[in-house]
């Protein structure tokens, strides 16, 4: 079974760490393509918190969120293949913040040639977020080693 679970780890987080690896070969200095795919996303993010908080908020650089995400799925990716539950919530965090700022489906109407493929995207990364609780809850429960208890025997005098 632990060779099974190592692979399967393995597996499921090599779609991070491949992605990761590619945002890292494509980032040159505007960022690369995923900047620019996040840029008008950002950018609306930003007009609507001026608009609800003020001047005061501080800019979104794009490069910045490209970085963070780069890291979150190449740091968690390869601590989610050794077993680690930090790397779990690295990926986790990472799909919480970017899956609606990608995949925004809701924008769009239903006969839109673009909700279906991002409502598709959207409720795929619902499914990773979905294997990565399971994968934290199946922690919690089974204990690393089971330990078993050990019956003392009484002495008699």
């Amino acid at each position: 079974m632990g060779f099974f679970s190592f692979l399967g780890r393995l597996l499921f987080a090599s779609l991070f760490i491949l992605s990761a690896w590619q945002m890292f070969n494509d980032f040159g200095n505007d960022g690369g393509p995923a900047a620019k795919e996040l840029a008008p996303k950002i950018s609306a993010i930003q007009r609507f918190l001026v608009a609800k908080i003020g001047n005061g908020v501080p800019k979104i650089d794009v490069k910045h969120v490209v970085l963070a995400s780069m890291a979150l799925k190449g740091i968690g990716g390869i601590l989610f293949v050794f077993g680690s539950t930090t790397g779990a919530y690295l990926l986790m965090y990472h799909l919480l913040l970017i899956t609606p700022l990608l995949h925004d489906f809701y924008n769009y109407e239903s006969d839109d040639s673009r909700f279906h493929p991002l409502l598709a995207d959207f409720v795929q990364n619902l499914a990773l977020l979905g294997a990565l609780l399971l994968f934290i809850g199946m922690k919690r429960v089974v204990p690393r080693k089971s330990m078993k208890k050990k019956h003392l025997k009484t002495k008699t005098t």
